[in-house]
This record gives C-alpha cells, sequence and structure tokens, in this order.
C-alpha cells in the first residue's frame, strides 16, 4: 500500500478546540508555584489572545518563564478542560488597539457591565489602580479536551 505523502503539519491545537468565554492560563512563580487566572480571551492566526494589564503577575511571570498551560474554565476559573502546554509572549504595544476591538466584538454584553466596574474600581483606587494594557499571544501545543 503506498504511503500517503506527508502533509504539512497543522498547529496541534485548533482554533474550534478552545470554545467558550474564559481561558485558565497557568503560569509559573520564580519558586515554581503554579498561579492560574481566567481570562477573556480571542483567537486568531492559530493564536490565543489576552489582554491584561501591563503590571499583573501573570506579565511578569510570562516574561521571566513564557511556559504555560492553558485549558478553557469558567469565569471563576473551574477548568472545564485538560490543561494544554503553551507558550506565552507579550506582543508589542502596537498590537494592543486590534486585539481590543475583536474583544470588545466577542464581549459586547459583558463589556456593559464590566466596562463601568473597571471604570469605579480605577477611581476609588480598589486594589492596584491600572496601568496600560498589553497582549499576550499564546500558542498551545496541544489540542485540550472539553469536559462538562
Amino acid at each position: 500500500m503506498a504511503k500517503a505523502p506527508d502533509e504539512p503539519q497543522q498547529p496541534a491545537a485548533t482554533l474550534a478546540a478552545f470554545p467558550g468565554k474564559y481561558l485558565s492560563i497557568t503560569s509559573y512563580r520564580s519558586d515554581g508555584a503554579a498561579v492560574a487566572t481566567p481570562v477573556w480571551f480571542v483567537q486568531q492566526d492559530g493564536r490565543l489572545l489576552v489582554e491584561t494589564d501591563a503590571a499583573s503577575g501573570k506579565v511578569r511571570r510570562i516574561r521571566r518563564n513564557p511556559a504555560v498551560q492553558v485549558a478553557i474554565c469558567s469565569g471563576r476559573g473551574r477548568l472545564r478542560g485538560k490543561p494544554v502546554p503553551a507558550v506565552a509572549q507579550v506582543l508589542p504595544e502596537a498590537e494592543v488597539a486590534s486585539v481590543h476591538r475583536l474583544l470588545e466584538h466577542k464581549y459586547r454584553a459583558d463589556m456593559l457591565v464590566i466596562g463601568p466596574l473597571r471604570l469605579v474600581q480605577s477611581v476609588l483606587h480598589l486594589g492596584r489602580p491600572r496601568t496600560k494594557s498589553v497582549i499576550l499571544a499564546i500558542e498551545p501545543e496541544g489540542t485540550p479536551s472539553v469536559s462538562g
């Protein structure tokens, strides 16, 4: 039987492999401790894109160690899929506006509620004040499975 010619390799995780509204990103502290954070995300060109505060802990951890785990999750971070190894990087500032528009489109209704809450939080200085936004690009190394 003739062997089929090798086909070009596709990214292991397809865009359809990450359905839903929330993605858990697990990044690692310098002591190796895992820190999981649920985030909003969009998918583009085989990557998962996340907008976050430049001064956030996850950005500091990813700059130090780009190896992360990602999984579909609930808004509270309860995993709904098996974690998949991935590599994350902080994209140039020029990417922020276009990814922000994609997120606004995907989370239009949620932004109506969350937007004013973020504004109130920043005015009242609850927690740490937000700095500028950055975009994290995450490239999964495998296809996740989704559970109930």
